[in-house]
């Protein structure tokens, strides 16, 4: 009998066999609370009618169109679609992961450009493949055992207010002091093709970007002439309150990366860039088997219709108020919490530890107490030391006030040893 790759790490102990909006159940009939929404995937909740009836609709035509063969009409559909919500890029590639875009994104940078430099930040999360990796400093297992990665990537710091221990405004002055000293230091830049930056510090903590952090890097993309990249491969589609990440600021990438929410749990991701930066890639440079499948293309299709539709967005925003003043609350009669901070439904409270308990040990515990409640939570930081608590964007009020009660139970029964 095969088993399972010991590699793979589980994150909660729940077999789960069927989904329904928030919920999760498993082979008993136990429903769980799920607020990891597998990893900012689920957007429109599991199992959406209109989702699935897309999804069924498109197998019973076309499985497969493999996009440098032939073309389908979903793809058309899905990249009109992202365009209309991205009004300043055009055109769009389409691939499988955020990985895959990720890498697109840095060779359509590199090609554009010439220019072999890429700055990414530390803390940031790219992907796992070798290109995507290179760019990741979340945490060591990413990286640990690949090394020599790829060249060409220097890292600046994140403003990363609570690490720190400075107020959000010394923190940016200060990364932006650091980032203009490595680039005259580390990449001229004349050797720099890009920036890429997650709007949300995804697995590195789950820290939202300040905006005068965000606008002092267009700024400098400007000056330099070189491109910003925003990775919204886990804020985007109305994750964090807004359509997109970069939204919050008002601040305009000039490529865009999309994944995870994009089709309620179909793998897709995609690029999107103005039609004159796209068209100065290299041909041939875009491809992929998988990419741009007929029934993950519908399945998107279908899921930004319902964002729209249903005002998921604007659910995201107050459910996530909801949810970081009720977080918040929590840590007056918690004194594990050390900070709360987040945007939409996109939340981390990070913990910390004692004499006996690191912070990511406490996370575990809590998580772990949690689960045996029937809420689902994720970890993410450098040690684990965050709680990330994520929702999918259908939550009700009253299950973000039943998952706020099943928080302080875990809390308590934790804190009483």
């Amino acid at each position: 009998m095969g088993t399972r790759s010991p590699l793979l790490l589980q994150a909660t102990p729940l077999n789960a066999v069927r989904g329904e909006g928030v919920w999760l159940h498993d082979a008993d009939g136990r429903r769980h609370l799920d607020f990891t929404a597998g990893i900012g995937v689920t957007s429109t909740g599991h199992c959406h009618p209109r989702v699935v009836a897309a999804i069924q609709a498109q197998a019973a035509d076309l499985i497969h169109g493999q996009v440098t063969t032939v073309m389908h009409p979903r793809l058309d559909e899905l990249s009109d679609a992202l365009c209309r919500l991205l009004p300043h890029t055009g055109s769009v590639f389409v691939s499988n992961s955020g990985s895959e875009a990720v890498e697109s994104a840095v060779r359509l940078a590199r090609h554009a450009m010439g220019r072999p430099n890429i700055i990414a930040f530390q803390g940031g999360f790219h992907g796992r493949s070798i290109g995507a990796a290179s760019l990741t400093t979340s945490k060591l297992a990413v990286r640990a055992g690949l090394q020599p990665l790829m060249g060409g990537v220097v890292f600046a710091p994140f403003p990363y207010a609570y690490r720190y221990g400075w107020s959000e405004d010394e923190t940016v002055e200060f990364c932006l002091a650091e980032l203009d000293y490595i680039l005259a230091t580390t990449t001229a830049p004349s050797e720099t093709a890009a920036i890429i930056i997650e709007p949300v510090l995804g697995e590195g903590g789950y820290v939202p970007v300040p905006d005068a952090f965000m606008a002092g890097l267009r700024e400098r993309c400007d000056r330099h002439d070189f491109l910003l990249i925003a990775d919204e491969v886990q804020t985007g589609v109305g994750r964090t309150g807004r359509m997109w990440g970069m939204d919050h600021s008002g601040v305009r990438a000039d490529v865009v990366i999309t994944a995870k929410g994009l089709a309620s749990g179909m793998p897709l991701s995609a690029i999107a860039a103005t039609p004159d930066l796209m068209a100065a890639g290299f041909p041939g440079s875009q491809g992929g088997t998988y990419g741009g499948n007929p029934v993950a293309c519908a399945a998107a299709v279908a899921t930004l219709q319902v964002i729209e539709e249903e005002g998921l967005v604007a659910n995201s925003a107050s459910r996530g108020d909801q949810l970081i003043a009720g977080c918040r609350e929590l840590a007056t009669r918690h004194g594990v919490i050390a900070d709360v901070r987040g945007r939409g439904l996109m939340i981390g409270l990070e913990l910390r530890g004692d004499r006996d308990h690191s912070a990511g040990e406490v996370v575990q515990a809590v998580r772990m107490a949690a689960a045996e409640a029937g809420l689902l939570t994720l970890p993410c930081g450098a040690s684990g030391q965050v709680l990330r608590v994520i929702p999918p964007l259908v939550v009700s009020e009253a299950e973000v006030s039943l998952g706020l009660e099943l928080l302080d139970e875990a809390f308590t029964k934790v804190s009483a040893g």
